[in-house]
């Protein structure tokens, strides 16, 4: 399965993008991380990796290089022929990727697809169609799921990475801003034909601030997932630039308990769009 994780912006979608890896991970699952997001910094450091990875992009041979490879065109890059011609592959799997391309921590591997490192470099359109192109090719095992850390906001629709996954999901924060942004997302994934999921409230601080922005989505038809509330551990780990400590225990912190109800919920999905897709085939 692979889940596209939206959102606003800020450290939030990371964070849950951490929270769910290691919830996956504590069930068994084979985690496949990808940073799609050209902003940010920090994922590796809160997945508890000690490097980031080099990028798909310089793979590909750097921006320039990106349509012509995905065309099957030769390309003259400083990576050798052999491994930036992986990328063309009708199927790619984690493993035929070169090692420097993938770092991988107890059971959680990260794949990156590219920065904006540069003033003046040019707009981010070639990661976008690399993002979707190597989410059509990756191969899965029954044991893997892939979660893609998208850049903030709306743009990444106009290049149809969303039609590549199996489930959209919307971070919200408290704020009418953010609201907005999720039902914007859902109109846009629906329209491609991805299959949104529903949205995971973050930052939750009071109990009335819970029901209102709750209560906010269900009027606009938005289903919720699950709620995580605001904990001073995570907050304390974004500053730093580090993972949570303390997830994979039998009885772990409250925000480990609050990510079980909503990875259920994923999990229900997927069953219910196979089920969808198995009467279709009848």
């Amino acid at each position: 399965m692979k889940i596209c994780v939206c959102g606003k912006g800020g450290t939030g979608k990371s964070t849950v993008v951490m929270l769910l890896a290691h919830e996956l991970a504590r069930r068994g699952k084979e985690l496949v991380v990808i940073d799609s997001d050209e902003s940010n910094a920090g994922l590796y450091r809160m997945l508890g990796l000690r490097r980031s990875p080099r990028s798909l992009i310089e793979l590909a041979g750097g921006k320039k290089k990106v349509m012509p490879l995905m065309r099957g065109k030769p390309v003259v890059s400083a990576i050798p022929e052999d491994k930036a011609r992986i990328l063309m592959q009708s199927q790619i799997r984690v493993a035929d990727l070169p090692p420097e391309f993938v770092a991988c921590n107890e059971g959680c591997c990260l794949i990156v697809v590219g920065k904006i490192h540069q003033a003046l470099e040019g707009c981010a359109c070639p990661m976008g169609v690399l993002t979707r192109e190597f989410l059509k090719r990756l191969h899965l095992s029954a044991d893997e799921m892939a979660i893609v850390d998208m850049e903030a906001g709306i743009e990444h629709f106009g290049r149809g990475i969303e039609t590549s996954v199996d489930a959209v999901i919307v971070v919200v924060e408290p704020s009418f801003e953010s609201i907005a942004t999720a039902e914007r997302i859902k109109e846009l994934a629906t329209d491609a034909g991805a299959r949104f999921a529903g949205v995971i409230v973050n930052k939750v601080s009071t109990g009335q601030m819970e029901r209102h922005v709750v209560s906010e989505l269900k009027t606009r038809r938005i289903d919720v997932l699950g709620v995580i509330s605001h904990h001073w551990q995570i907050a304390d780990a974004a500053l730093i630039g580090q993972t949570l400590k303390g997830l994979k225990c039998a009885e772990g912190p409250p925000y480990a308990e609050e990510m079980v109800p909503i990875v259920d919920a994923l999990a229900e999905f997927a069953l219910s769009q196979q089920h969808a897709t198995a009467m279709r085939d009848v």
